[in-house]
């Protein structure tokens, strides 16, 4: 009888477990890029600082279909991120990714979608202001910062500031959802920066990070420039967020394997005490 039971419940997780196999990668798809399709993603080592020219809204924005809309155009002044430009390219400014509609006399435009004004600061930009910017790369090539979508998640506001011999420390505030994706030591990308997260307190009433920036990158980026109560793009690590997905998928499944566990547990003492 326990010999009986024990090979049910081998056969029984054996059985579960399959469906936690993973995939041959050679049956995953494999897709050869062309040298612009490649450059799609940031690794939150700012270029340079540009300039914002303009931040207009228009009437007479032309839609797919011929006709006219409104929206929100920005006009930044740039260098570097024009090496190489074209019309359609990726360019990541303050960490927001956005299309390049126009490139003109050291210049380029760029439309800011109703999504995008509601998840940063975008639009609080006036002419003068500094902003960073960053070219798309290639996946796969150096990255000395982390995967950086420039998929804003929201906005902090610096509650804090203060100087560390030669590193500047901040302190932000942001919600509690996206406070559970930042870990003390993991990646973080503010502004479009690529940082390490110091300290977390996840504490509802407090909900704030901190993380510091080296003497090189202080005269590299816009950050230092912002006092208490200034604002700041916020996107968390894609990979912790992929990696809640995942989780929420197979937890049932877990769940599942480890009620059937108990179950040939509960039959196999049982048997014993018989």
């Amino acid at each position: 009888m326990k010999l009986l039971l024990s090979i049910s419940l081998i056969t029984s997780l054996a059985a579960l477990c399959a469906a936690f196999t993973p995939i041959p990668l050679s049956n995953h798809v494999q897709f050869k890029s062309s040298s612009r399709t490649a450059r799609n993603m940031f690794t939150g080592i700012v270029e340079e600082m540009g300039t914002v020219v303009s931040l207009e809204e228009r009437d007479d924005m032309p839609l797919w279909d011929g006709s006219k809309g409104k929206g929100t155009e920005l006009t930044v002044n740039g260098s570097v991120v024009l090496d190489g430009a074209y019309l359609g390219c990726s360019i990541s400014v303050n960490g927001v990714c956005l299309t390049a509609t126009e490139l003109k006399d050291g210049t380029f435009k760029v439309g800011l979608a109703p999504e995008t004004l509601r998840r940063t600061y975008l639009g609080d930009l006036v002419g003068g202001d500094s902003v960073n910017l960053e070219r798309a790369s290639e996946i796969g090539g150096r990255n000395s910062g982390h995967f950086v979508q420039g998929h804003v998640d929201g906005v902090g506001n610096i509650i804090d500031r203060w100087i560390d011999e030669d590193s500047l420390f901040f302190k932000v505030k942001v919600s509690s959802d996206l406070l559970r994706y930042i870990v003390p030591k993991g990646f973080v990308a503010i502004d479009g920066t690529s940082l390490t997260v110091c300290e977390v307190d996840t504490r509802r009433e407090e909900s704030w990070f901190t993380f510091m920036l080296v003497e090189y990158t202080q005269k590299k980026i816009i950050i230092p420039t912002k006092e208490i109560g200034g604002l700041l793009n916020i996107e968390v690590d894609v990979l912790g967020k992929y990696s809640e997905s995942a989780l929420a998928a197979i937890m049932p499944r877990i769940e599942e394997l480890e009620s059937k566990v108990k179950e040939l547990e509960d039959k196999l003492a049982k048997a014993e005490g018989n």
